[in-house]
């Protein structure tokens, strides 16, 4: 405790003589370095980075307070700017992140989230090690290993549960009133972000995009190629059950179908806006198009809903989208990890801000949990989300 109000004093002492030259502070001049220097410059290197971009104003003394209180840097960005996107990863969890725009890496195959407070999985990934150990939605993740997963961010544990193929990875699962251990015998997870292109009936296509990555465009070049070949007048694009990816990757996406005008805006705390044009050379000939969203459908795919919606070039089936409007920017810190930080509110083409509401879609549809699990696992005999997309198309087209 001595030490760390030490650190504190000294912390609050520099920055303010940082702060009053206007600068950010690089060193510690005479400040004499003993145990703590390394952990003082980590402090101050984020303190620094969340004050200066940190898409809301932040008192700079409520951020020193909360690290004395918790005791470290994940506690005072957690308490101090109530946001869940903005998170300190260490180095494994920056590689592990690295990894999950590339689409390739290896572990067991699961989507976890944060639902309230608690390690969950949001989905196993079809064909995976975590899919075939029985591994469902909402399970619980108390213990990775010997680690508990209290107050662990996505990125460690996803970190934790990667490794090289063929090796294990024992990790305690909460489902409903029962706990026990699953182990897992990890493998290569080559995550395809389309996971389905078919022609559900004479000239109506269907694209399953499941995720974002950095290979999404292409992947999806390659299935309205293939659609487009085999007759395709109209076109149900699927975002159920699509968390995100990289904001390059939706603007890709929506470029796609947009022969001008913006595609998506983004704003920071002062409000100066950053804004994103189609380009319209490569764009595809328009089609009746219908997207399928659910409470699952966030980040990016909210991002190509909203654009393509905004530009009438579809309308949308399911449920409210999840309704995440922030854009986090990964900054790499001096001792091999980054911050994740939440820079900026995006909004979409014609100006509306999502954050927390989500997207109603033009067609609203509840299913029972059953049905949604079902469809995600593609077991599903009757999807009537999909059968009102393919009438909504069906009408346009002349089909019957």
């Amino acid at each position: 405790m001595k030490r760390r109000i030490l650190i504190l004093g000294t912390a609050l002492a520099l920055l303010v003589a940082a702060f009053a030259y206007g600068s950010v502070l690089s060193s510690v001049g005479g400040v004499e370095q003993k145990a703590g220097s390394t952990d003082l410059d980590h402090l101050l290197e984020v303190v620094s980075l969340v004050r200066f971009s940190f898409y809301k104003p932040v008192n700079v003394a409520d951020l020193l307070s909360a690290y004395a209180r918790t005791g470290n840097i994940t506690g005072m960005l957690a308490e101090a700017l109530e946001d869940p996107y903005t998170r300190l990863m260490d180095q494994n969890a920056y590689e592990s992140l690295i990894s999950d725009t590339s689409g390739v890496f290896g572990g067991i195959g699961i989507v976890i989230g944060i639902r309230d407070e608690l390690l969950t999985i949001v989905s196993p990934i079809k064909g995976t090690p975590g899919e075939r150990a029985g591994l469902r939605g909402s399970d619980q993740i108390i213990r990775i290993g010997e680690r508990s997963t209290e107050f662990m961010t996505t990125e460690e544990a996803a970190s934790l549960m990667r490794g090289e193929p063929g090796t294990e990875v024992t990790i305690t699962i909460r489902r409903d009133e029962e706990e026990f251990d699953v182990t897992i015998v990890r493998d290569i997870i080559n995550v395809m972000s389309i996971e389905e292109v078919k022609m559900v009936q004479p000239g109506i296509g269907y694209i399953r995009l499941a995720s974002f990555s950095d290979r999404t465009h292409d992947e999806l070049v390659a299935a309205l190629d293939q659609l487009e070949a085999g007759g395709m007048q109209g076109l149900i694009l699927d975002l159920r059950f699509n968390p995100g990816g990289p904001l390059g990757a939706a603007i890709e996406v929506a470029d796609e179908f947009i022969a001008s005008g913006p595609i998506v805006h983004l704003e920071d705390r002062n409000g100066d806006r950053a804004s994103w044009e189609a380009v319209e050379a490569g764009t595809r000939k328009p089609v009746p198009m219908v997207i399928l969203v659910n409470g699952s459908s966030a980040s990016a795919s909210e991002i190509v809903a909203g654009a393509l919606r905004d530009h009438g070039l579809a309308v949308l089936v399911g449920t409210t989208t999840f309704g995440k409007g922030l854009v986090q920017s990964v900054i790499p810190l001096r001792d091999g990890g980054a911050l994740s930080l939440t820079a900026q509110v995006y909004l979409t083409a014609w100006g509306h801000d999502i954050n927390e509401s989500g997207i109603e879609p033009d067609y609203e549809l509840e299913i029972s949990d059953e049905e949604m699990e079902a469809i995600f696992l593609g077991e599903a005999e009757v999807d009537r989300q999909l059968d009102k997309a393919v009438e909504i198309i069906a009408a346009q087209i002349g089909g019957e």
